[in-house]
């Protein structure tokens, strides 16, 4: 019955580890991708600039992109 427990902790801990190792990578894909302020422009977004959150583009669907 012991074994049976630990072996089960240990399964538990394991799909924990393997669920927090596929959202970090899912974050990472999911972040917000880069555009150059020459990319914005011909995509007919905006350029702004937010105080302490650098150089964002607006683009004319709404969406958001940070400037590289």
């Amino acid at each position: 019955m012991r074994i049976r427990r630990t072996l089960g902790l240990i399964l538990a801990a394991a799909t924990l580890a393997g669920t927090g190792a596929v959202g970090a990578v899912s974050a990472q894909a999911a972040s917000t991708p880069t555009i150059t302020r020459e990319e914005c422009t011909a995509a007919g977004g905006q350029v702004r600039s937010i105080p302490y959150g650098g150089d964002v583009c607006t683009l004319p669907d709404g969406s958001r992109q940070n400037i590289t």
